[in-house]
């Protein structure tokens, strides 16, 4: 059940998907979560502390998300994983849209502060877990490869739609195709 701390966590959140880490003040948490001036700073006394503290809310309820899909579905053919890729590509770019471009901005923040990347690495760590789980399942005779080359894709497909976006926005087809490519025995030609 949601406290004041996650609600300020929360509206930091909503602010950094809407304008930006820059826009991820305690002021600008305050007023969001419209709750007194220093309300922020009660909880969080510098900015890093606040940023910290947005990556660890923003990590479980990422996740929260992820493990939904995966405990409801498990694929064992490459359209079925495509399906299951492509809802929630569509659901990260949809319903869920504030909190991706949450991820994005913080991701790039963790560029320039190392001291974020732990709880992305970790929160990251699990969901690659579950996926690579899936390319399993599907057949994949390197799971951990095309785990990364398939998440590569999605991560654009989605900062694509978000870019630019499209009414009919489907990766489904393309997933297909992908997932499929990666199964394929490899062939080596004689020198």
């Amino acid at each position: 059940m949601p406290n004041r701390r996650d609600d300020l966590l929360d509206a930091a959140i909503a602010l950094l998907g809407t304008a930006g880490v820059h826009g991820v003040t305690h002021r600008a948490v305050d007023a969001a979560a419209g709750l007194p001036a220093g309300s922020t700073s009660n909880y969080f006394r510098t900015r890093d502390a606040l940023l910290e503290a947005v990556v660890e809310r923003f990590a479980a309820r990422e996740r929260a998300n992820f493990e939904d899909i995966a405990i409801a579905v498990t694929p064992t053919t490459p359209a079925e994983l495509a399906k299951a890729l492509a809802a929630a590509a569509v659901d990260s770019a949809g319903a869920n849209r504030t909190l991706t471009l949450a991820r994005y901005a913080i991701l790039v923040e963790a560029a320039n502060r190392p001291a974020l990347r732990p709880q992305l690495t970790a929160t990251g760590a699990r969901v690659t877990a579950w996926f690579t789980n899936w390319m399993r399942l599907v057949g994949s005779a390197d799971p951990e490869r095309d785990t990364r080359i398939v998440a590569n894709f999605v991560t654009g497909a989605v900062l694509h739609q978000l870019s630019y976006p499209s009414p009919d926005f489907d990766p489904t087809e393309h997933l297909t195709h992908l997932i499929e490519s990666l199964l394929r025995p490899q062939t080596v030609e004689a020198p």
